[in-house]
């Protein structure tokens, strides 16, 4: 199958670490569902913010403080834009996804939960949505529902109606799994969910850099994102969530700069969205991930997902020729929604030790559970090897990664 590369208009030379040139062996990194590579224009704004405009946000008078706190609130509102908030107040900076899921587990769920209340979530979880909601259902008194998947390794729509009932105050989901590669049906939850008073947590990690997220269509009421996901740096992350549910709800973390007043019996807290940002922030991260955001639009997120299903429509093709390999999740031939990624498994071999020698190869792949335990255990499962991939992936890496893992396989099974 042929993909042609100029459907997509990037400079693959803005990539320093996916031009590294080892004994004339270019880097083949397909482990983007855990962290992606940042481009040059990321790395150079982090540079000049500490070169020169290094300095704290809201606080300071001068013209350092001014161009940091412009460029870090332009960040802010360019997040906002991004997903179609209705306001930049909605868009809360945090460390990561897991600090953002953790902020509605801990600000909202643990003063709106009630004992007996539900909270519903899927089986295929990455461990980042399940283990607050744990936490919290323990503190509260609360039960925490599974939803399970289909033979094809899908969400399976009629378990979560049958789950879903009055007692169901979340339904916290991941748009795209980051294992199976399947996309739930956001719209269609979220409809169901606001029909029986749900609210609905999207977690848009694996979701953010490879498809169209409009937090408006998808009629949710909290998304969290993470910033290393979109070519962006680690440290800096993001909740959404509509304005009159931060309104209500009490901050996360105290400090400087999420308050108003301070007295020494009391405090009153800053206006959204700074009640939820305590201390200082990750300034030089927002503001290279909006670089990273900008660099992403424009190249056309809508592109990037056609090629992303040509090419993931061409790995499987090459994947289904290796009769030993197992792989989870749907079939991109039946579910042109399959994200681009491809874990799997064989029956005899270790995940790890074809991830290990493929290192030796210089390409990069995941293996293990890739936090999701619930879902390998469900699938009766110890660990799978995970091939993931963004826009800077081409067709002849995939071409030479299906090939070392042929010979990866064949030596490997000398000795099983």
């Amino acid at each position: 199958m042929e993909v042609k590369q100029e459907i997509i208009k990037f400079d693959r030379k803005d990539f320093p670490i996916l031009n590294s040139d080892f004994k004339n062996n270019n880097l083949i990194y397909l482990d983007h569902a855990a962290t992606t590579q940042k481009p040059n224009q990321v790395l150079k704004k982090l540079d000049e913010y500490y070169k020169n405009f290094n300095a704290n946000v809201h606080r300071g008078a001068h013209q350092l403080s001014a161009r940091a706190t412009e460029e870090f609130e332009n960040a802010r509102s360019l997040i906002s834009y991004f997903i179609n908030a209705s306001s930049h107040k909605e868009i809360v900076f945090t460390r990561n996804a897991t600090e953002a899921i953790n902020l509605v587990s801990r600000s909202w769920g643990e003063n709106t939960l009630e004992e007996g209340d539900e909270i519903l979530i899927s089986i295929m979880e990455h461990h980042s949505n399940i283990v607050p909601w744990q936490m919290v259902a323990t503190k509260k008194k609360c039960k925490i529902k599974f939803i399970t998947i289909s033979d094809d390794g899908k969400l399976d729509l009629d378990d979560f109606k049958s789950k879903l009932n009055k007692k169901t105050k979340l339904v916290s989901i991941v748009h795209i799994s980051n294992t199976l590669g399947c996309c739930n049906p956001i719209q269609e939850i979220s409809k169901l969910a606001k029909q029986n008073g749900s609210l609905v947590l999207l977690d848009a990690c694996q979701s953010l850099a490879h498809t169209e997220v409009n937090v408006q269509d998808l009629g949710i009421d909290f998304l969290a994102g993470s910033g290393h996901k979109l070519c962006g740096p680690t440290g800096i992350g993001f909740l959404w969530a509509k304005e009159e549910i931060l309104d209500n709800i009490p901050p996360f973390f105290g400090g400087g700069e999420m308050i108003e007043n301070v007295f020494e019996e009391n405090s009153t807290w800053a206006e959204l969205p700074h009640k939820f940002e305590a201390g200082t922030p990750a300034i030089a991260e927002a503001i290279a991930l909006a670089e990273a955001i900008k660099y992403i639009t424009n190249i056309g997120i809508r592109k990037i997902e056609n090629y992303e299903k040509e090419i993931t429509k061409n790995l499987f093709l090459q994947l289904s020729e290796i009769d030993e390999i197992h792989i989870i999740g749907p079939n991109p031939k039946n579910d042109p929604q399959r994200a681009s990624l491809a874990a799997f498994y064989l029956d005899n071999l270790h995940s790890n030790d074809i991830a290990e020698i493929l290192d030796s190869k210089r390409i990069c792949i995941r293996s293990g559970h890739h936090c999701c335990q619930p879902l390998h255990r469900h699938l009766g499962i110890k660990s799978t090897a995970r091939v993931s991939m963004n826009f800077t992936t081409t067709e002849e890496e995939i071409k030479i990664f299906i090939k070392a893992l042929k010979e990866t396989i064949h030596f490997l099974n000398k000795f099983s």
